[in-house]
């Protein structure tokens, strides 16, 4: 599989944290013994969950966004392996796969003219695209749940196609986020990641959980409004300041939106309050409200996929610590949720 680095005996070792009379889930959890074992391992009927990471920030930059993201894998690898192996969750239905590695694009991001700079960035992204999507259609097409840890937002389009080809057919999404990230096709980057799903045919209805006013233009309304009712929102300002709808009949309301077909759930953690990320907000969902959103739509039988992304790294050791940890309880969340139907 293209640019797919697997987690080893090795890398695990380094990680692992051990404790006389505890299981942790590194102890319990599948992985590969090298990449020619990966058809033959996400087959295995054991197996439920699918989790990987995209090492990669290319697409935040190419949407002049702030970068960071790339190593955030590293850092819930690190929370992730180290929580308790027991009867909450044992790891023995999750394989995880490791990485894809994107590191040799970098080379090439020396030029000091910035319109060739975003022009290269836009182009990367298509070949980051195509490797998202391959490794994705071959999880769901063993019809496995496929856990994506970023990365920027542009990975949700591979995502959502390689999911599309797998199951033949269009899939809905719903993306807890600040913003659409509807912006034009103008080469591929964070912010346009659904409109390329929406307009090659893999993304059929779309659903923004906690959109912010401040950042919705007037041409992205009318786009909305064009969609033909396939594309529905509902602002964070409705549901947090203005509380005219609570949360939870606004995910009610999602859910019967969505959930007639198969659909994937988006995290971008641009959308959670003083997390670091390409978009950092003081003004946002909290953990808690973010864990439980994950639980609600990750429980329904038609959830396809789970995609964290945009959470970025900075220069404290603490704050990348929890972040490590948010996201080690938004994918424990995730696979929980499946037992609670």
């Amino acid at each position: 599989m293209d640019n797919l680095k697997i987690i080893s005996n090795e890398d695990l070792n380094k990680i692992a944290e051990s404790r006389i009379g505890e299981k942790k889930l590194h102890q319990a959890l599948n992985h590969l013994s090298n990449s020619a074992d990966l058809l033959n391992k996400i087959n295995d009927p054991l197996i439920e969950f699918v989790l990987f990471g995209i090492k990669e920030d290319i697409g935040i930059r190419a949407n002049k966004g702030c970068p960071g993201a790339k190593e955030t894998w590293d850092l819930v690898l690190k929370n992730l392996l180290n929580i308790q192996s027991n009867e909450f969750l044992n790891g023995s239905n999750i394989l995880i796969l490791g990485h894809l590695d994107f590191s040799n694009l970098y080379s090439s991001h020396h030029s000091t003219d910035q319109e060739k700079l975003l022009k290269t960035y836009r182009k990367q992204v298509e070949k980051i695209d195509q490797s998202v999507n391959q490794l994705v259609y071959s999880i769901v097409k063993a019809g496995k749940t496929p856990i994506i840890v970023g990365g920027g937002h542009n990975n949700a389009y591979g995502v959502i196609k390689g999911c599309a080809l797998a199951l033949k057919t269009k899939i809905n999404t719903i993306n807890f986020d600040a913003h659409t990230d509807l912006r034009i096709q103008e080469g591929r980057h964070s912010g346009n990641g659904f409109s390329y799903a929406i307009e090659e045919g893999f993304l059929d209805r779309y659903f923004v959980f906690g959109l912010h006013e401040n950042y919705i233009s007037k041409k992205m309304f009318k786009y909305i409004n064009t969609s033909k009712s396939k594309i529905k929102f509902q602002t964070f300002e409705n549901l947090i300041v203005r509380k005219k709808t609570s949360l939870k009949k606004a995910s009610k309301i999602a859910m019967k939106f969505l959930s007639e077909s198969k659909f994937g759930i988006e995290i971008d953690c641009d959308a959670i309050e003083n997390i670091p990320s390409s978009a950092q907000t003081p003004s946002g969902f909290s953990v808690n409200q973010t864990r439980e959103f994950t639980h609600f739509f990750g429980s329904n039988e038609n959830a396809l996929y789970f995609h964290i992304c945009e959470a970025a790294i900075v220069n404290s050791e603490k704050v990348n610590e929890q972040t490590g940890k948010l996201i080690s309880y938004l994918i424990t969340d995730f696979i929980k949720s499946k037992k609670a139907k």
